[in-house]
């Protein structure tokens, strides 16, 4: 800093000739350049450093690029105004307006830092296997955790910057002497801010949803994908996505498909007729899902669950490892034993049974063929069959 200092002297004394102002402007831009160029070569030599051998601590370099970048230009600004010939007034506005800048540094590098920390944290679990309860756990936790703090921390640097004024300061002042009034108007209009916030709070501890959880939110399926602050959005089976409140989950009833394991027991009915051998059907079905990857090897059961007039109602049931395995598994299992049906146990599928019973004359008549037949056909169709 002195080096530096010390050139931008000599480049004051050389630039004697100038107005002022345009001095001021060429020591500012010269020290701005010197340290973006500063940090463009230390960022070069720690990626051939590093990049290569240690990626992941590379990558926590590249996340406080833009944080070093700002930091090293108000450093710079820092040396070069008190060499710069700038008038009292301006000099005074702009060290108010580097102590803001040091103060946003100072949050903007404490959320870096915290995201960071989850970052390393959250390396130890996986997202992308089969069995990720714990993984969707901890992210969940963190990642609303860590959402709630960044808006808390940015609260906390906008109002200490803000405080650096001597007005805001005044009525920061008498804003908590009126303390009552001002906090029952300011948790009035801020009641749908807040509520969401602290139910972010209740769903990272309590946890009624995790990412990724298949659930059942309005009669639409979809998977957790985002928790934010405030909202939560869900990507749906069909790509659309649904935004719902925070507060939603807390207050409202939903289902939870994957609240304890992403394991599910799929339902597939299939309607036949009386005839239908169902313990055939139950064995086909059996073989169906052995033969099926999407099967996980615990649960394959058919029950007769319902029998109306017509038709008997045969449920069958199988487990899979996810929810979407669970719908595809349902549907494969549908398709085949339809197939099955059709070609090996045509009576088994329903059909619709109708009785018709002639009078004494007309069953003769039907009998004796002929001219007479049509004349039976005629009559049964003006007097009516009786229909069971």
């Amino acid at each position: 800093m002195d080096s530096l200092r010390l050139a931008l002297t000599e480049v004051k004394n050389w630039l004697d000739w100038l107005p002022n102002s345009v001095t001021a402007l060429l020591i500012l831009a010269l020290a701005a350049t010197v340290a973006l160029a500063l940090h463009k070569a230390v960022r070069h030599v720690i990626r051939r450093l590093m990049a290569a051998r240690y990626p992941y601590v590379f990558s926590i370099f590249s996340q406080m690029r833009g944080l070093t970048r700002v930091a090293l230009l108000v450093i710079a600004m820092m040396v070069a105004i008190p060499v710069a010939p700038i008038a009292p007034e301006t000099a005074e506005l702009l060290a108010r307006l580097l102590l803001m800048a040091v103060i946003c540094l100072i949050g903007w590098a404490a959320m870096t830092a915290l995201h960071i920390a989850a970052d390393v944290y959250l390396r130890r679990f996986r997202l992308d296997v089969d069995d990720n309860l714990l993984a969707r756990k901890h992210n969940t936790q963190v990642r609303v955790l860590l959402r709630s703090l960044d808006v808390l921390l940015i609260v906390l640097t906008v109002g200490a910057a803000l405080m650096t004024f001597e007005a805001v300061r005044q009525y920061g002042v008498s804003l908590f002497a009126s303390a009552g009034v001002a906090g029952i108007v300011a948790g009035l209009a801020a009641r749908p801010l807040l509520s969401n916030l602290i139910a972010g709070v209740q769903l990272a501890m309590t946890q009624p949803i995790r990412l990724e959880d298949a659930v059942i939110v309005e009669n639409e399926w979809g998977n957790v994908e985002e928790i934010n602050s405030t909202y939560v959005v869900l990507r749906l089976w069909d790509w659309r996505r649904m935004v719902v409140p925070l507060t939603y989950f807390i207050e409202k009833p939903f289902q939870n498909w994957t609240r304890e394991t992403a394991s599910l027991i799929g339902t597939a009915l299939i309607y036949v007729d009386y005839r239908a051998p169902v313990a055939l059907i139950r064995d086909k079905l059996a073989e169906i899902v052995k033969q099926s990857a999407l099967w996980d090897g615990r649960v394959v059961n058919l029950q007769v669950t319902d029998a109306t007039e017509r038709t008997l109602e045969l449920r069958c049931l199988a487990s899979a490892g996810s929810a979407g395995q669970a719908f595809d598994l349902r549907c494969e299992i549908r398709e085949k034993l339809v197939a099955y049906l059709q070609a090996e146990q045509p009576q088994a599928l329903p059909r619709a049974r109708t009785e018709l019973e002639l009078d004494d004359e007309l069953a003769a008549a039907w009998h004796e063929g002929g001219p007479r037949r049509s004349e039976a056909r005629s009559a049964s169709a003006k007097s009516g069959g009786r229909r069971n």
